[in-house]
């Protein structure tokens, strides 16, 4: 049995099937978590009788690093993790002036089918189990604890939607949140969801105060059906009477991610109409210039165009900020490098 991803209470259970005292869970799960054991003969606190024990009923399996980019600017590292299964996925470190942020994937691949977006181009393979899903971020805690810093924050917006995989993603975020691992506040967290209505429903029952992103990037059900065929099933006008409620629910403002695409939905008209959209909204607008994709012949717009898309919304007191980009030179976007080892048959 695997026991990495296992809350310190699931492991007591599983050793007490074999009679080993429940406080061993304790000294097992401080090794497995804060000191990056994936053995037990490390574990020289316990007995070796015990160790061999274990191992003989258990194993500590984490992915493995097969590709590991750094940005010019030091800024950005880029993972790509490997599962036991040879699937993969995605993990990008961002270093900010306020501290470190970890974007993480929830699924191998997505089924979403965003026209901007490069996660989807090979479909979805599998959701991702909660310890895959943890595993991304104590991986790079490891590595940070190592020059004396610490993960900070965490969004939910690589590969795949974090809510159509529901259970897994809420019990990596109740481990990640556990002092024994890294002891994440709740409030460090932003999950993005392209829109599924039950899960933004669910989440805001949860009882846990994360931060919720939307990805709306359009301002017409017609427009936002087009690029993003989700709305189909969960229609913009349901999608947003959602997200009011769980601001309502929460008391969290609500930000609507916006890719700006060049003579798509740049356009002083789309700005008028995402202002009318969200008008009196506890919500703000983070506008992201496309990360061009060379299978989509998606463009970003130029900066006057982005300048004047950000100055209608403010002049509607819509409050919009400009994502800052980082590691655009080793392909950070989500999807980019495991799209490529894919095509290249790695």
């Amino acid at each position: 049995m695997n026991i990495f991803g296992r809350t310190k209470e699931q492991l007591a259970a599983a050793l007490k099937e074999h009679d080993i005292p429940r406080f061993r869970a304790d000294q097992i799960i401080r090794w497995m978590y804060r000191r990056g054991a994936v053995s037990f003969d490390v574990m020289d606190n316990l007995a070796k009788p015990l160790r061999a024990q274990l191992a003989e009923y258990f194993s500590i399996e984490r992915p493995k690093v097969v590709s590991r980019l750094h940005s010019a600017d030091g800024a950005t590292l880029k993972l790509l993790y490997e599962f036991a299964d040879g699937q993969t996925a995605e993990t990008v470190l961002m270093r900010h002036p306020y501290g470190n942020s970890v974007c993480i994937s929830t699924q191998a691949g997505c089924r979403m089918g965003c026209a901007f977006c490069a996660s989807t181009l090979h479909g979805l393979q599998r959701n991702l189990t909660a310890g895959e899903i943890a595993a991304q971020v104590i991986g790079i805690s490891d590595f940070l604890r190592t020059e004396g810093a610490r993960v900070d924050t965490i969004v939910v917006m690589g590969s795949g939607e974090p809510l159509e995989n529901y259970d897994n993603v809420i019990a990596a975020l109740r481990l990640l949140h556990e002092e024994y691992t890294i002891g994440l506040g709740y409030r460090g967290v932003t999950l993005s969801t392209s829109g599924i209505v039950p899960g933004i429903e669910r989440l805001a029952e949860e009882g846990i105060p994360i931060s919720l992103s939307i990805s709306l990037h359009a301002p017409t059900e017609e427009l936002r059906s087009q690029i993003m065929p989700v709305n189909r099933m969960y229609p913009l006008a349901d999608v947003l009477r959602a997200a009011r409620m769980y601001a309502q629910r929460t008391k969290r403002r609500v930000t609507y991610e916006y890719i700006l695409i060049r003579d798509l939905n740049d356009g002083v008209h789309e700005a008028e109409q995402l202002a009318n959209l969200l008008k009196g909204q506890l919500a703000s607008v983070n506008l992201i210039p496309i990360n061009p994709v060379s299978e989509r012949n998606l463009f970003r717009p130029d900066k006057a165009a982005i300048r004047r898309f950000q100055k209608i919304l403010e002049e509607r007191h819509i409050t919009a900020t400009l994502r800052r980009e980082m590691g655009t030179d080793i392909q950070a976007a989500c999807g980019q490098l495991r799209n490529r080892l894919m095509e290249a048959g790695l």
